[in-house]
């Protein structure tokens, strides 16, 4: 799989909505016309405007695309309606654009929409991208020139609801939250058939799909054990408000430890060895030390060996925490759902040794002068990965 093909499947899964088509002479000006730009086609007009352009009337809008994750053109979004016309395209990509030439004939232009404003674009050239593209959401080559359906399988999501269903069957209470986090996993992984390989491809978008579903197991197990109570009225206020303190403070505390076991079960998956919960000075338990307590313990250890993870849904208050959890290792990591921090909170993170680990579709979300100070999961993975290998086995294999 190249880095283009790779870079171009994870923007669709990532997207608010998603096109692909082959490039055409028209589009060229291989066919005589004055290089108008890519035709979309009205059926996709959703990946231009969120409402369909109207007859009579010309519409436009100014993104931005970023082309093969290399560079940007500041490119139009048209609906031509006046006099006879009634077509979308997309134009406007500079003197030097590369991919309106004649031998961009036959390749797959792939269009990507974040935002409203924010766009990706990708061109693939080489029959094996072309296939790995279709092969990848299983799309035949007549399926193009349409938007990509990006929410799979529609059979697959009602198989998780079925399943789902069956789980929290089997319990007339709560399940502990651990037992909550893996049914979630056990039932996303059967109906999507994520085997341990394809688990270890994505994990950022896994982990995010894990937690998604276990937010459904926990709604489908809220109504179960609390539609009769809520539907039959309170005795008093006193018992309405307890009712409602159980489900919220339930809500509060199974967030952070469901984060921390999905994240447990990758670093499993990935054949990283670590433990959570290790005690270090003056009884702190940081949520997670690579390779282990003892390794940490041990003053013969090298300390550049160690990592030290904290796992926290939100941290825009919290992040200091992390600092004070482990005295012998200097730069630590925190694992957040956090979308978005100042700069002026990065800053002070980063000034304290302090990585921030995000899923990969929510680096884009903060100050674009310290996204490359931030990791996303898989390559926090592949960094711990690549301690542990050269490490002698009685270290961290008792």
């Amino acid at each position: 799989m190249s880095n283009i093909l790779d870079a171009a499947i994870w923007g669709v899964q990532q997207s608010k909505a998603a096109f692909c088509r082959f490039i055409t002479g028209n589009d060229t000006g291989a066919t005589g016309s004055h290089q108008a730009g890519f035709y979309i086609p009205k059926c996709a007009s959703a990946l231009l405007f969120d409402e369909p352009g109207k007859k009579g009337e010309n519409k436009e809008k100014v993104v931005k695309i970023t082309w093969q994750d290399d560079f940007i053109t500041e490119s139009c979004m048209k609906y031509y309606g006046k006099g006879t016309r009634n077509e979308y395209r997309i134009t406007r990509f500079g003197r030097n654009f590369p991919f309106l030439e004649d031998d961009n004939v036959g390749d797959l232009l792939v269009i990507v929409k974040y935002t409203e404003e924010d766009y990706s674009g990708y061109v693939l050239c080489s029959d094996e991208d072309i296939d790995g593209f279709f092969a990848y959401f299983n799309l035949a080559p007549n399926e193009t020139n349409q938007l990509i359906n990006t929410m799979g399988d529609t059979n697959s999501r009602e198989r998780v609801v079925l399943l789902l269903q069956q789980f929290i069957a089997r319990f007339d209470k709560f399940p502990e939250t651990r037992q909550m986090s893996a049914g979630a996993r056990l039932c996303y992984n059967e109906a999507f058939g994520m085997k341990d390989a394809k688990v270890r491809e994505k994990p950022d978008d896994v982990l995010l799909n894990w937690i998604e579903t276990e937010f459904m197991l926990f709604r489908l197990m809220e109504e179960k054990l609390y539609s009769s109570v809520i539907s039959n009225p309170f005795p008093d206020v006193e018992s309405f408000v307890k009712t409602a303190n159980e489900i919220l403070n339930r809500r509060k505390s199974r967030a952070g430890k469901s984060l921390e076991h999905h994240l447990s079960d990758l670093f499993t998956r990935n054949g990283l060895v670590f433990e959570e919960q290790v005690v270090t000075e003056e009884n702190k338990k940081p949520d997670f030390i690579f390779p282990n307590g003892e390794c940490y313990h041990n003053m013969l250890f090298p300390v550049d060996d160690l990592v030290v993870l904290g796992a926290k849904t939100t941290c825009k208050d919290r992040w200091r925490q992390v600092l004070t959890e482990a005295d012998r290792v200097e730069c630590k990591y925190l694992f957040t759902l956090q979308q978005g921090i100042s700069k002026n909170q990065l800053k002070e993170m980063y000034d304290a040794k302090l990585t921030l680990v995000v899923p990969r579709k929510y680096i884009s979300s903060f100050p674009a002068s310290w996204q490359h100070e931030i990791k996303d999961l898989a390559g926090f993975i592949q960094m711990v990965r690549a301690k542990q290998e050269h490490l002698p086995k009685s270290y961290i294999f008792k």
